[in-house]
C-alpha cells in the first residue's frame, strides 16, 4: 500500500490530521496504538516500515494475555506523523470522532539483526505474512506476532501475544490509561507563534499568578545505578547555580531556589532573555565553563568579584508558555515545546540542554570519564512538581559531592592566613551535626573572602549540640553562626558520619542551611541509619523497596546486620549485575542469619512480589512443573533478594531466554582438610589440558580455599553436551592427579581430597 489512498480519504482544510508525506527512516522504528472513538470503538495498531505507519484496525485492541488472539484489518498506510496525532476528526470527514494515544515506543524484530539489517528483514516477514516482533512501549512489552489469516479476505490478521517474561494472565485495556488524551478541555491546538501542536488547557492563566506556584523548582533524588530505562531521558548534571526565569513583556525575571533575584549578578544573562516576545518560565542552570567545557562553580562563585569567564544559562524545562501552565504536561511534550521555542529564538548564551533517550549507562561512563559530576535521569512521562523532590527525577553522581553548613574555622597555622580549616556541620531533623573539617580546596583569594564574611558572623556560641572539641576535633575553634552553605567534594562516609578527604568547591548562596541534607547512595560504611533503623525504604531508579529487621544480626562473630548485608550489595550491584542479568535466580535464604537454618527457593509467589521485580516461568525438572523464577537485572532487584535474607546468591549457568545452552561450564575445586598448594596443583592441571585442547578457561577464588575453573561456551552447545565434556575433563584431571583429587561429591566418601 502507499499513502495516495490515506490522502484520498481525506481533506486536509478540513481535519486536522497531518499530510501525506513519506518520510526518512530512523535509527529505530516506532509503533504507536490509538485509540479511536468513531462510529464504533476501536484501537489502531501502527508499525514504521519504509517511511510510513503500516496500520491495522485491532476492534477490541491488543493485549498482554500470552496466547490471546485479537483480530486486526490491515488499512491504507499512515504518515509517520500521524503516530503523534491526537484530537478529534470533525464530523462529515473520514473517521470522524476522538483519537489518543493510547501507547507508542519502538519496535524490533525477535531476531537478532543489525539496525540496517532490521526493517528488511520485518518487510520479508510482512510479505509472508508472519510478522514477528518485540514492542517497547508503556502498555505494550515483550514480543508479538502478526499472522495473516487464510480466509480469503488478505486484509484480515491476527494480532497475537507471545508467552514471555511480560505476559500477564488478565489483561483489560479499557483499565490501561492513554498515554496522550484528548479532550475539550485539553485541546492540541496550533499555535499562532509557531511554537506546534500541543495539549493545552482552554482556560488561559495570567503568567504572574501562576508564578507563585511555579517559581520553586522540582529536585531530584540521588540514586547509586544508572539503568538503560527506554521511557526515560538522560542528560549531563551541572555544577551551576539553578536559575528558573519569568519572562513576561520583554522583562525577565530570574530566581534563585530560595527565590533570590539573580537579575544584577547574571544582567548579561537577562538581556539576551529579555528579547524574548512570548510569555515564558524557563528551568534551567546558570553555569560557567573553564577551558575544557566543562562546568565550574568555583569560576561561578567567584564571577561577581572576578568577571572572569562566560555565563551560560542550559535551559532544561519549559513550565509556562502564553497563558498555559504547563508543569501537568508528560515531559516529553514539554520537551518537544522546548524544541520548537529554541527554534524560533536564537540565543548566544542560552543553550538547551541536550539529552539522550534509554543510553543512560553510555552516558554516565562518557561523561564521569571526562571528569563531569554525572548525570540527571527522568521519566518522560512524568509532570513538573515544583519545589518537591520526586522519584521522577534522580540523580547520578561520578563525582561524590556534598553540601554543609560552615559553623566555624580553626584559626591557622604556618604559613596559612586568615583561618586554618572550616568546621562543617548538616542538620538531621532540628538538630545540627558536626560532619568533618575542610581544610583544601583554597585560594589565597578565597581564604580573604571567606574570613571577611565570617567576621560578621562571629558568635562565643557552639552552635552544635556536642561540642566536637569534646570528641577529639583538631585545631582551635572560632564558632560562626551556622547561615553559610559551601559545596565541598569528598572520597566517603566515615562510619561516625564524618566526611572523608573534603575539598572546598565554593559557597552556595542559593540554599539556606536548614535544607541541606546528607546526599548519600548509601555506601556501606557511610550507611548509620541502616544501623540504626529496623525498617527503611529504599528508592532505586523510581522502584521502591522495603527493607526490614535491618538490625538483626546475621554475623554473631562479627556483629554485621542484615542491614550490613543489604547496604552491601547495593555497593557493590554495578559489579554484580552484569552476571545475574537475565539469569534465572536460586534463591539460599538465611533468614536468621549464617548460624540458623537456611532453604532454596526457586519458585516465588508473583502476587505478593513489587509489581517491578521481573520473573519467568520455566520448567522445573526436580518440581515436574513450570515455575516463576525471579530474575535479577537491577539493583532494586538485588537489594529485595537480600532483604529476603539471600546471602548466597546461585544464578543459573544459562540465561532464561536460552535455558538450555549454558553460556559457561565450570569446575568446583572444593578442598577438604588439605593443603592449598594441591588446589592451585589442581587448577594449573586443568588449565594445561585445556591449553593442549586450546580452548581459554578463567580462575575464580571460591570461599576460605576453594576454586572455581570457568570455561566460555557461548551458548553454543546444549546442557547434555556440556555435562559430558565437563565429567570427561574432570576425569582427566583426576587420573593425572589421582593422590590429591576426586570426582566423587560427597565429602566422606573421597577424604580429604580435591
Amino acid at each position: 500500500m502507499s499513502l495516495s489512498l490515506y490522502k484520498q480519504k481525506r481533506n486536509f482544510k478540513n481535519t486536522p490530521e497531518p499530510g501525506a508525506k513519506k518520510e526518512e527512516n530512523k535509527s529505530s522504528l516506532s509503533f504507536v496504538v490509538q485509540r479511536h472513538d468513531a462510529s464504533h470503538l476501536h484501537y489502531d495498531f501502527r508499525l514504521e516500515m519504509e517511511g510510513v505507519l503500516k496500520s491495522w484496525a485491532v476492534p477490541k485492541g491488543p493485549s498482554m494475555k500470552a496466547g490471546e488472539r485479537r483480530l486486526a484489518v490491515m488499512v491504507e498506510d499512515h504518515p509517520l506523523p500521524y503516530g503523534k496525532f491526537y484530537g478529534e476528526i470533525p464530523k462529515g470527514n473520514y473517521g470522524a470522532g476522538t483519537m489518543d494515544i493510547w501507547d507508542n515506543g519502538t519496535y524490533s524484530p525477535i531476531e537478532n539483526v543489525k539496525n540496517n539489517e532490521a526493517e528488511k528483514l520485518l518487510l520479508a516477514q510482512l510479505k509472508k505474512g508472519d510478522l514477528k516482533f518485540r514492542l517497547n512501549g508503556k502498555h505494550l512489552r515483550g514480543t508479538f506476532a502478526l499472522v495473516r489469516m487464510h480466509n480469503g479476505q488478505e486484509k484480515n490478521w491476527l494480532l497475537i501475544k507471545k508467552d514471555d517474561e511480560y505476559a500477564v494472565k488478565d489483561f483489560n485495556i479499557e483499565e490501561q490509561k492513554p498515554v496522550k488524551q484528548y479532550s475539550k478541555r485539553a485541546k492540541p491546538v496550533e499555535r499562532s507563534n509557531g511554537v506546534g501542536q500541543k495539549e493545552q488547557k482552554e482556560k488561559s492563566e495570567n503568567i504572574e499568578s501562576v508564578w507563585k506556584y511555579i517559581h520553586a523548582p522540582m529536585l531530584a533524588k540521588l540514586t547509586a545505578e544508572v539503568n538503560d530505562n527506554p521511557g526515560w531521558l538522560y542528560e549531563m548534571k551541572y555544577d551551576g547555580y539553578r536559575a528558573i526565569t519569568k519572562i513576561n513583556k520583554g522583562n525577565a525575571e530570574m530566581v534563585s531556589r530560595n527565590e533570590n533575584s539573580f537579575n544584577k549578578q547574571y544582567a548579561t544573562l537577562i538581556a539576551e532573555l529579555e528579547k524574548i516576545k512570548d510569555e515564558v518560565v524557563l528551568d534551567g542552570e546558570v553555569v560557567i565553563e573553564n577551558e575544557k567545557g566543562r562546568s565550574n562553580f568555583q569560576l561561578l562563585q567567584n564571577y561577581t568579584t572576578t568577571k572572569q569567564g562566560i555565563l551560560k544559562y542550559y535551559v532544561f524545562d519549559i513550565l509556562f508558555l502564553n497563558r498555559h501552565r504547563l508543569t501537568d504536561m508528560p515531559l516529553r511534550d514539554r520537551k518537544d515545546l522546548l524544541d520548537a521555542f529554541f527554534l524560533k529564538y536564537k540565543f548566544k548564551n542560552a543553550i538547551k540542554s541536550d539529552f539522550i533517550i534509554g543510553k543512560g549507562e553510555t552516558l554516565f561512563k562518557k561523561l564521569s570519564s571526562k571528569g563531569y559530576e554525572g548525570i540527571i535521569t527522568k521519566d518522560m512521562n512524568g509532570s513538573y512538581l515544583s519545589g518537591k523532590r520526586s522519584d521522577g527525577w534522580l540523580k547520578v553522581k561520578s563525582v561524590m559531592m556534598q553540601e554543609a553548613v560552615i559553623c566555624g574555622y580553626t584559626l591557622p597555622q604556618n604559613s596559612r592566613k586568615y583561618f586554618g580549616a572550616l568546621i562543617l556541620g548538616m542538620y538531621d531533623k532540628k538538630t545540627l551535626e558536626y560532619i568533618g573539617n575542610c581544610g583544601t580546596g583554597f585560594t589565597e583569594t578565597s581564604l580573604k573572602q571567606l574570613h571577611s564574611q565570617f567576621e560578621k558572623l562571629k558568635t562565643e556560641k557552639c552552635p552544635f549540640e556536642k561540642n566536637p572539641v569534646m570528641f577529639g576535633m583538631k585545631g582551635k575553634p572560632v564558632w560562626i553562626k551556622p547561615e553559610l552553605v559551601c559545596n565541598v567534594k569528598y572520597s566517603e562516609w566515615t562510619q561516625d558520619n564524618h566526611l572523608r578527604h573534603p575539598v572546598f568547591m565554593g559557597l552556595r548562596s542559593d540554599k539556606s542551611s536548614t535544607e541541606v541534607v546528607k546526599e548519600d547512595p548509601k555506601h556501606p560504611a557511610s550507611d548509620s541509619s541502616m544501623d540504626t533503623k529496623k525498617e527503611e525504604i529504599i528508592t532505586l531508579n523510581g522502584k521502591k523497596v522495603k527493607c526490614t529487621n535491618l538490625t538483626k544480626v546475621y554475623w554473631p562473630d562479627d556483629g554485621i546486620t542484615k542491614g550490613n548485608l543489604i547496604s552491601y550489595y547495593q555497593h557493590i550491584s554495578k559489579y554484580i549485575l552484569p552476571y545475574l542479568k537475565n539469569r534465572p535466580q536460586s534463591l539460599n535464604r538465611f533468614p536468621n542469619g549464617i548460624t540458623g537454618p537456611s532453604f532454596y527457593q526457586k519458585d516465588m509467589e508473583v502476587k505478593q512480589l513489587p509489581s517491578w521485580v521481573k520473573t519467568v516461568k520455566l520448567y522445573s525438572k526436580s518440581n515436574k512443573a513450570y515455575i516463576d523464577y525471579l530474575i535479577c537485572n537491577d539493583a532494586a532487584s538485588l537489594v529485595y533478594m537480600a532483604n529476603l535474607g539471600c546471602i548466597e546468591i546461585n544464578p543459573w549457568h544459562s540465561t532464561f531466554s536460552n535455558p538450555d545452552y549454558p553460556d559457561y561450564t565450570m569446575l568446583d575445586l572444593d578442598p577438604g582438610d588439605i593443603s592449598f598448594t594441591e588446589v592451585v596443583d589442581a587448577a594449573l592441571v586443568i588449565k594445561e589440558i585445556c591449553d593442549q585442547l586450546k580452548i581459554n578457561c578463567f580462575c575464580k577464588t571460591s570461599g576460605a580455599t576453594g576454586m572455581h575453573i570457568y570455561i566460555p561456551l557461548g551458548a553454543k552447545y546444549s546442557y547434555d553436551e556440556v555435562k559430558l565434556f565437563t565429567e570427561l575433563l574432570a576425569t582427566l584431571t583426576h587420573q593425572r592427579l589421582p593422590d590429591t583429587t576426586s570426582t566423587e561429591r560427597t565429602i566422606a566418601k573421597r577424604n580429604d581430597k580435591i
